[in-house]
């Protein structure tokens, strides 16, 4: 599954570290993290780290393979 979860805001180079498995891109005052994500237990945990880093979550969708 290929996810992409925009988050609120630009991501400094310490938070972008936390997400090793996923690229991202900053857009017009978002940061969107894109790639693949293993399981239902994988993005929980990639949500938790979200919240564990102070990062509002604006969106998250599953997109296409």
């Amino acid at each position: 599954m290929r996810y992409e979860i925009r988050v609120d805001g630009h991501l400094s180079e310490t938070q972008s570290k936390a997400f090793p498995e996923l690229d991202h891109v900053a857009i017009s005052g978002h940061t969107v993290l894109f790639g693949r994500v293993v399981d239902e237990a994988h993005l929980y945990g990639l949500l938790a780290r979200c919240r564990s880093l102070g990062l509002r979550v604006v969106e998250m969708r599953q997109v296409p393979e």
